[in-house]
């Protein structure tokens, strides 16, 4: 195979900075020809031209708009219309759904209904027939509406309920909702009811309170679906209550934990006692206006926000026992000083990986977005001097994403908008950087609608298709790769967007399906690269799943996946490179996921005014690239509760402005990466950046703590 890369000189390299040009494609001439005339020979067929599309021309969609129910079908028909009121024959119009998980169409442009919502179904001629769908720009375009009803409910059932019922209790109630299309169902309302009030009366939301020893049958209702459970409630046997917690005193952010037991008049612990946490306290006195404080959840995880004094207190079985505690601010707040930038101001810049290289130095590489399939290769050794080494081409539009084996000889770079549509991705030797980078292979069998994003793990790559499933790729031969096996998930309209490796588990991130935990050879399950077990998943109600960064807490030994949002609410990003991107959304999910059956969100990070990108998690410390919103550092030692950014846990941000970026003085932070002693993270409008971080000025000065 032939390289499309030459080492380039550094004086070259020197030269082009000083002129403001491009970076370079380090490529010889005729090399990119030889690469399409080899795409021709495996069989790309000719297409045929098509029609020119006057000026005036117009897209019909018939029908307009649609009411569907779950599991139907209907049929979209689309014709261009010329000013003179004829149909222009032989033109393709392309549909997509924006929900795909809710309603599904296919090329021909036929709808099927998948899940309650109201979802538009786009219709478009696209100006450049190779463009991506979902990120083409319209030539001519049309929206259609289809509302699609919430199907009524089959079943309702009462879980969760304890073992014994003492009077004098209280117990929140929950049920599980079933519909028609066994979808279990989180927005219907539910109606309780109890034949005896006098024995249990529910108190209309959600909860019930036992009022007297006796029996009682209580009935849940979710639309036309009930059920019921007998019950009898027992005398309280409990004259007090004992409250303990594992520290008097601890920081913001930090857990304490709280444990309640009820004991009868012989000092024996009552089983199946219902005990609630309450928490009330005061800020500390400089902390004006201060709002929610602190939260005590049921199973007696304390985290306060703000520094005071506070007060829990569990009440059980009409005693209570209360236990002060004393909570200081974190401080664990640091300045991040900017230390080199590796400037890309004439496209944007994707993903980026840093590694040792053979040769003890350290190197970069990082991609672009929606430009000229390039990526670049820094050397990074002196993170104060970064230096463009290398570049290569491929045929691509966006280099989106790009990583490096474990041993630093190996790279691979992800395409999308190949010119033959041929995407895939592309193999490199990175083995000798100084020396030149070569391209060793391609592969995209079976990837033609792109590969958005890639990972390395034990000589496979685990390649994402066509945002549908992830294929993986034996690179034990880097010049010869092949498939060996694939994974999908078999639910509606589902999507991937992300997938990350540790220990032989890889973590896919698939929008509204969540984060999905698949043994590839280290869970023990059966799982191996070529025969790909799913272990877990875990989704929220957003769908706005990117990300997932799983990892063990050193501290805690606890262990956690953090998944992050994508969402652009305000604005979906457009394709002119030199626009302002319009502000992103969303926040990262901390899910506790010890068993594979039973993950639990238990805390978020959420800074208000921007949206969360790619993610790294070291030494109990979190990076995340927020868009809009800079680099963030985040203390994540010892439990996690709550909301982070609230908790005074962010370390510090740093926001990259440039005035000579492809959109002046507009941060848009794309990824991290934490690299001896440095931060290196890659900015959409403006390239490489290293910073680290240093002990601020004056440590005792928290304006507004706790930020």
């Amino acid at each position: 195979m032939k390289s499309t890369c030459t080492p380039l000189s550094l004086a070259l390299l020197a030269a082009v900075f000083l002129l403001a040009a491009s970076p370079l494609a380090a490529q010889e001439p005729a090399e990119p020809a030889a690469e399409e005339e080899e795409a021709g020979e495996e069989g790309t067929e000719e297409e045929e031209e098509k029609p020119p599309i006057p000026a005036g021309a117009e897209l019909k969609v018939s029908p307009t708009e649609l009411t569907l129910e779950v599991g139907d079908k209907a049929n979209l028909t689309a014709t261009v219309v010329g000013a003179d009121g004829e149909t222009i024959e032989g033109v393709d119009v392309v549909f997509f759904s924006r929900n795909r998980r809710r309603l599904g169409v296919n090329p021909a442009g036929e709808v099927e209904a998948h899940g309650p919502g109201n979802v538009k179904v786009i219709a478009l001629v696209p100006k450049e027939a190779e463009d991506e769908p979902r990120r083409a720009e319209a030539l001519l375009r049309v929206e259609v509406d289809v509302t699609i009803p919430n199907p009524p409910v089959e079943s309702v059932e009462i879980v969760g309920l304890p073992g014994a019922f003492y009077s004098g209790t209280h117990l929140t109630l929950q049920a599980r909702v079933v519909d028609i299309t066994d979808v279990v169902r989180d927005d219907v309302e539910v109606v309780y009811s109890s034949s005896n009030s006098g024995v249990a009366a529910p108190d209309g939301f959600g909860g019930l309170d036992l009022v007297a020893p006796g029996a009682t049958t209580l009935t849940a209702t979710a639309e036309d679906a009930t059920s019921q459970d007998d019950f009898r409630v027992a005398r309280n046997p409990t004259p007090r209550s004992e409250l303990t917690a594992s520290a008097e005193e601890a920081r913001t952010g930090d857990v304490v934990w709280f444990e309640a037991v009820g004991r009868d008049a012989s000092g024996n612990e009552v089983e199946d006692l219902p005990i609630r946490f309450l928490a009330a306290g005061q800020a500390a006195n400089r902390i004006l206006a201060p709002g929610a404080t602190a939260q005590i959840e049921q199973d007696g995880a304390f985290v306060a926000e703000r520094s005071g004094i506070y007060t829990v207190t569990a009440l059980a079985g009409g005693h209570s026992d209360s236990v002060p505690v004393r909570v200081t601010p974190r401080r664990v707040n640091k300045e991040i000083e900017f230390v080199g930038q590796g400037k890309v101001h004439d496209r944007r810049t994707s993903d980026l990986w840093v590694w040792e290289g053979t040769d003890g130095r350290d190197y970069a590489i990082t991609g672009t977005w929606g430009a000229e399939g390039h990526a670049y290769i820094w050397d990074v050794t002196n993170p104060e001097s970064i230096v463009l080494i290398d570049a290569v081409r491929v045929d691509a539009r966006t280099v989106n994403d790009v990583k490096v084996s474990e041993d630093g000889r190996i790279a691979v770079i992800s395409r999308e908008g190949a010119s033959n549509r041929k995407n895939g991705f592309v193999v490199l030797d990175v083995s000798e950087p100084q020396v030149g980078v070569r391209i060793l292979s391609r592969f995209d069998d079976q990837l033609r609608g792109g590969v958005h994003n890639v990972f390395i793990h034990e000589e496979h790559v685990y390649a994402l298709s066509n945002g549908r499933r992830f294929d993986v790729i034996s690179i034990e031969d880097p010049t010869q790769p092949h498939r060996v096996g694939r994974f999908e998930l078999d639910t509606p309209g589902h999507s991937i967007h992300d997938v990350w490796i540790v220990g032989g588990v890889a973590f896919s991130s698939n929008w509204e399906d969540g984060v999905v935990a698949i043994d590839v050879g280290g869970a023990g399950m059966g799982g191996a690269p070529n025969n790909p077990v799913k272990l877990g998943s875990y989704a929220y109600p957003s769908g706005w799943n990117h990300a997932a960064y799983p990892y063990r807490s050193e501290s805690t030994g606890k262990f956690y996946v953090f998944a992050g949002d994508e969402a652009f609410p305000y604005g979906e990003l457009g394709r002119d490179p030199r626009a302002a991107p319009p502000r992103a959304a969303g926040w990262i999910h901390v899910i506790s996921w010890d068993d594979w059956e039973n993950p639990r969100e238990v805390a978020r990070y959420q800074v208000p005014e921007a949206g969360t990108h790619n993610l790294w998690i070291e030494d109990d410390i979190m990076y995340v690239a927020y868009y809009n919103g800079g680099l963030r550092v985040v203390d994540v030692s010892g439990d996690l509760r709550g909301d982070l950014y609230r908790q005074g846990r962010e370390i510090g941000m740093f926001l990259p402005y440039d005035s000579q970026a492809l959109v002046p003085n507009s941060p848009f932070v794309w990824g991290p990466q934490p690299y001896k002693g440095h931060i290196f993270f890659s900015d959409w409008h403006s390239g490489l950046w290293a910073v680290k971080l240093k002990d601020p000025e004056d440590p005792n000065r928290i304006i507004g703590e706790p930020h």
